[in-house]
């Protein structure tokens, strides 16, 4: 049943891989960088899988990025605070779970990143609609087509496959290389 499947899922990614946009990559990297520099705050937030992808993105820019360096990257995970989560979904609404946190700490020049496998989660595209309206900058980590969420944020990365697996595999290479690449350029000696 299973015979043969591991070669179709890593060819179908490779596939992929092949098709990366190096380009778009940059811009990412770049805008991370400068908000680095300029000490902006850093928001990403997901659902599900991409939730935790979110998570561990903010795991390895605060501490991986910066390990033994005074200077720190300022990134908050919007989804991993469950209390306040749970707070604005019951009083509330689900759709307002990160948009809401927004509104308590988001500055102008601030970037905020949306990870949406459909690029239709309507908790994130709420929460970037705010954050454009507030001046801040927004990245989207998509799949499929890209969705809403392509079309809304200023920096798209869509994983173009409609597997949503295989797009939250790009999405946590995407974040791995991040990682590799600031920490560089922030002078980790990691």
């Amino acid at each position: 049943m299973t015979e043969g499947f591991s070669n179709k899922y890593i060819n179908e990614f490779k596939a992929l891989l092949d098709r990366f946009p190096h380009d778009t990559f940059q811009k990412i990297f770049k805008m991370l960088l400068d908000a680095y520099k300029h000490d902006k705050h850093i928001f990403v937030m997901g659902n599900g899988g991409s939730g935790s992808t979110a998570s561990h993105f903010a795991c390895d820019l605060n501490k991986g990025c910066c390990y033994g360096l005074e200077k720190k990257f300022k990134m908050i995970c919007l989804n991993d605070n469950i209390p306040s989560i749970l707070a604005y979904a019951n009083d509330h609404s689900y759709e307002d779970i990160f948009v809401e946190q927004l509104k308590n700490f988001l500055k102008e020049g601030d970037v905020v990143i949306g990870i949406s496998g459909s690029g239709n989660s309507r908790n994130v595209l709420k929460a970037i609609e705010y954050a454009k309206n507030k001046g801040a900058i927004t990245i989207g980590l998509c799949g499929y087509d890209g969705g809403a969420l392509s079309k809304m944020v200023d920096i798209p990365l869509v994983a173009e496959i409609n597997d949503m697996q295989k797009a939250e595999d790009l999405h946590m290479i995407v974040v791995h290389m991040l990682m590799q690449s600031l920490s560089r350029a922030v002078g980790c000696s990691r």
